[in-house]
């Protein structure tokens, strides 16, 4: 059992041995690389640890048991901590997603429902904030264009975390929010008590950690400047420093007009075109193994109705995952982790599940 944990076990010693090396350091990139590894390895060996020492102490309680009454009644009790173990180790040993331990570049985008749809918009956005708080998380607002009514017509937030185990990484824990959130409630613009349907698209993109990382050729894009729009400072509409960059290999397209200057608004618009490359060659792998990719429930389509938040029943309903609660007032002040959690289950159970097929 567990004749592949060998391969690994090895390769953690071999990185241990590279850590060790003062001059791995020199690289800072491979620096973190081999450290987002050793992380990722180190939860493998001490679950492969227990499990072995687990395995031993049973075989020698059973075969003291006839000798020794209490050996006998420790038997049930190894072999269902023995049982644990390996549920653990074996979810461990599932092909974690290559990109889990990145940074996030968030997007929340009213969708149908006009002003409503902007603030509930808003909503999600305080939600995943305050959810960052939570666990440590950093958060910095990259654009936003707000809408009338104080929320946010599109919005681009990144999150930062500071662990290197893929368990505990940004995107690990976010990616499952991408998709079509409806919400169900009474607008602020509605006289009569109506309730209303509106909804507002996620979209949950791995942020590249340097540009050198991602090799964007200059003469691939197209860049453009036109004088910013909307509410802003002295230099709003009198300078042309927004900032529309397509990438003409892919059409991405990204444009940017919050900062003050073009420089300002270049470079952030660099770093979202490289996060949407990224998704977008991942977009392009995952086409190409579709058979082999376990992942069930991953997605960044915002054509997906994801979950519905109906404010009147305070209920908050995942439709991939069938997790529901009747406290959804908490959930939209950052106490998100039993919805997330739900997801990763989900999807850990149908990397197993495609595993043993």
């Amino acid at each position: 059992m567990f004749e592949s944990v060998q391969g690994l076990l090895d390769e953690h010693d071999a990185i241990q041995a590279q850590l060790g090396d003062p001059a791995v350091y020199a690289d800072q990139r491979l620096a973190r690389k081999l450290g987002r590894r050793s992380a990722q390895l180190n939860g493998i060996v001490e679950a492969y640890n227990k499990w072995h020492a687990l395995e031993d102490d049973l075989a020698a309680a059973k075969e003291m048991a006839s000798e020794d009454p209490e050996f006998a009644a420790e038997v049930p009790v190894l072999e269902a901590a023995l049982e644990q173990a390996s549920a653990k180790l074996r979810r461990l040993l599932i092909p974690r997603d290559p990109d889990d331990a990145r940074n996030v570049i968030l997007e929340v985008k009213g969708g149908e429902g006009g002003d409503e749809a902007a603030l509930f918009a808003g909503d999600l956005l305080r939600m995943y904030t305050r959810y960052a708080e939570s666990r440590g998380w950093k958060t910095e607002l990259i654009s936003a264009n707000e809408s009338d009514l104080g929320g946010y017509k599109d919005v681009q937030m990144a999150v930062k975390g500071s662990s290197n185990d893929p368990a505990e990484g940004v995107y690990a824990r976010l990616k499952f929010e991408g998709g079509v959130h409806r919400v169900q409630r009474v607008p602020v613009t509605e006289s009569q008590g109506r309730i209303h349907t509106s909804a507002a698209g996620v979209l949950v993109l791995p942020e590249v950690d340097e540009p050198e990382e991602l090799d964007i050729n200059q003469n691939d894009l197209k860049i453009d400047v036109y004088r910013s729009s909307g509410p802003g400072g002295q230099s709003v509409n009198t300078t042309d420093s927004a900032v529309r960059i397509t990438h003409l290999p892919t059409g991405i397209v990204v444009a940017m007009q919050n900062e003050k200057s073009q420089l300002q608004n270049r470079e952030a618009g660099m770093r979202v075109l490289r996060a949407r490359i990224l998704a977008h060659q991942q977009e392009i792998i995952d086409a190409e193994n579709s058979a082999q990719r376990k992942s069930q429930i991953r997605t960044m389509d915002r054509s997906e109705r994801i979950r519905t938040y109906n404010y009147p029943e305070n209920r908050i309903a995942d439709h991939r995952t069938g997790y529901k609660a009747y406290n959804l007032d908490q959930v939209m002040n950052g106490d998100l982790e039993p919805v997330i959690q739900s997801a990763i289950e989900m999807d850990e159970q149908a990397r197993l599940d495609a595993i043993g097929d």
